[in-house]
């Protein structure tokens, strides 16, 4: 039997303290690509909807595709913008008759008008479809997952990497568990288990650490029979929500008692190793200490700013760690991105080859990672920012920083930028003439997700937290809506 299914990619992680509200543009800035579009250009890479695809062929299903699309992640979305992105997937159920749907959603998504966007959406399709009809969606690790998302979809698979590098794999692990039940082999539902904690303490970490064997755990219980995806979630922090933090879920069906007993297993792993951290945050000085007398016999170093990843919701425009490394002296390096449209626009504005008087950065909250840098220096380059990926998060897939210039201060060249995008990729600075591997030091803006790319040249990996929004000093952030207490807000009550 050939099964209709609905597919649709949906994807924004929301940083709930964010000053940038995420509308319609900011979804075109990234991408809105509608049915057959989506396809063309996401249909064969490493992305969900590509596993979608792979399932739907090798079971002979009709698939229809609705639309992908995806914003930087920012701050709340906008109510017109959320419902311009739902209303064709309704209409399209309301118009054609379906087995199954298929969703890749992110799962920290928040609305201006609701705090769990991915549960608004699943409603919004329950409302349509009834209780009998498939769902299966997929999730980032980094989802904040509530009760209503595992009340209203059957089946819930995490991507099991972080780098995220198994976005097509974990497309196809639903659509399998969906064809069975689609088929009637099966009958799943899903169970959640939380901490009272904002995140894992390493933020879900899968190259090192304790991650390691509980996603072996996870993989082990996954070969039972009645038991057919186990998530681990790592949460994300910068969600003022009540539902954050970390989550262990069991897809499944049969003896829930001890699928329950399984997943606290390995919710109570995450909670006694709550104080071992791997990660060492510099300071920005201490870090351009380092790059001052680093000998790069064996690669550059690489400099992840932690706090101001755009992947996180941090704007990407803070000037410290370009401070610092200008202030220690540090030389044959390069910086990116530095996010800053109006730098951008009055570079494209000049003649390249030129010197230029800038203020750099900082302009849209100093009180996250410092104020306007003033520099000068020679402007190497202009472009329209378009990129597209090689490494092994985003191969194939183009991407765009709008309006970009790079521009040389002292002896770091500046990766200047319009549209925000966590460095996770060589070709992000190599698309513009700055190679990383013929640098002595590599500043980039980024959590853990530039380990997939940048760790195979690195001499040496430091990260350092600016004081941007992305700040792990958690206890800066204005949190109003979570639960208390909650760790690491609440150590002596937790």
């Amino acid at each position: 039997m050939s099964f209709n299914v609905l597919t649709a990619e949906i994807s924004h992680e929301t940083n709930s303290f964010s000053r940038q509200e995420t509308d319609e543009k900011a979804f075109r800035n990234r991408y809105v690509l509608m049915g057959a579009q989506a396809i063309a250009e996401r249909g064969q890479e490493n992305t969900e909807l590509a596993g979608f695809l792979d399932v739907g062929r090798a079971h002979d299903w009709h698939i229809t595709h609705v639309l992908s699309a995806a914003a930087g992640p920012s701050g709340k979305v906008r109510r017109t913008a959320f419902n311009w992105l739902c209303d064709p997937i309704i209409s399209a159920i309301k118009q054609h008759p379906f087995n199954g749907v298929l969703l890749g959603l992110h799962g920290a998504m928040d609305l201006d008008f609701c705090e769990d966007g991915e549960g608004e959406l699943l409603w919004r399709i329950r409302s349509v479809v009834g209780e009998e009809m498939p769902i299966a969606i997929t999730l980032d690790p980094h989802a904040n997952v509530s009760n209503k998302m595992c009340a209203l979809a059957d089946i819930i698979v995490s991507f099991k990497t972080y780098p995220h590098i198994d976005m097509r794999d974990t497309g196809r692990h639903a659509g399998e568990i969906l064809h069975r039940t689609m088929a009637g082999e099966i009958k799943p539902r899903t169970i959640l288990v939380s901490k009272p904690m904002l995140e894992e303490v390493n933020g879900g970490r899968t190259d090192v650490g304790p991650m390691i064997k509980r996603i072996a755990a996870a993989r082990a219980y996954e070969e039972k029979t009645d038991v057919f995806a186990v998530s681990i979630n790592a949460g994300f922090a910068s969600a003022d929500v009540a539902r954050i933090g970390p989550t262990v879920l069991v897809t499944g069906q049969g003896d829930f008692a001890a699928h329950i007993a399984f997943a606290e297993t390995i919710a109570d792993d995450i909670w006694n190793r709550r104080f071992e951290v791997l990660n060492d945050y510099l300071s920005v000085e201490a870090a351009a200490e380092i790059a001052d007398r680093y000998e790069p016999d064996k690669g550059p170093l690489v400099i992840a700013d932690y706090a101001d990843n755009p992947g996180a919701g941090a704007y990407g425009d803070s000037t410290e760690l370009l401070r610092a490394l200008l202030e220690a002296g540090v030389t044959n390096a390069c910086l990116g991105p530095m996010v800053d449209g109006e730098a951008a626009q009055e570079l494209h504005a000049a003649v390249v080859g030129e010197r230029v008087h800038i203020m750099l950065g900082g302009k849209t909250d100093p009180s996250f990672g410092g104020g306007p840098l003033a520099v000068e220096g020679e402007l190497i380059s202009i472009s329209d920012g378009i990129f597209i990926g090689d490494g092994p998060m985003i191969h194939g897939l183009s991407g765009s920083f709008g309006p970009t210039a790079v521009l040389r201060v002292n002896s770091i060249e500046i990766l200047v930028v319009t549209i925000a995008r966590q460095i996770l990729d060589l070709q992000q600075f190599k698309a513009f003439g700055i190679d990383p591997l013929n640098k002595h030091v590599v500043a980039l803006k980024s959590m853990q997700h530039f380990r997939a790319a940048f760790e195979a040249i690195a001499g040496q990996i430091i990260i350092c937290d600016s004081g941007a929004l992305c700040t792990p000093q958690y206890n800066r952030l204005p949190y109003r809506n979570i639960p208390r207490p909650i760790f690491p807000l609440d150590q002596a009550e937790s």
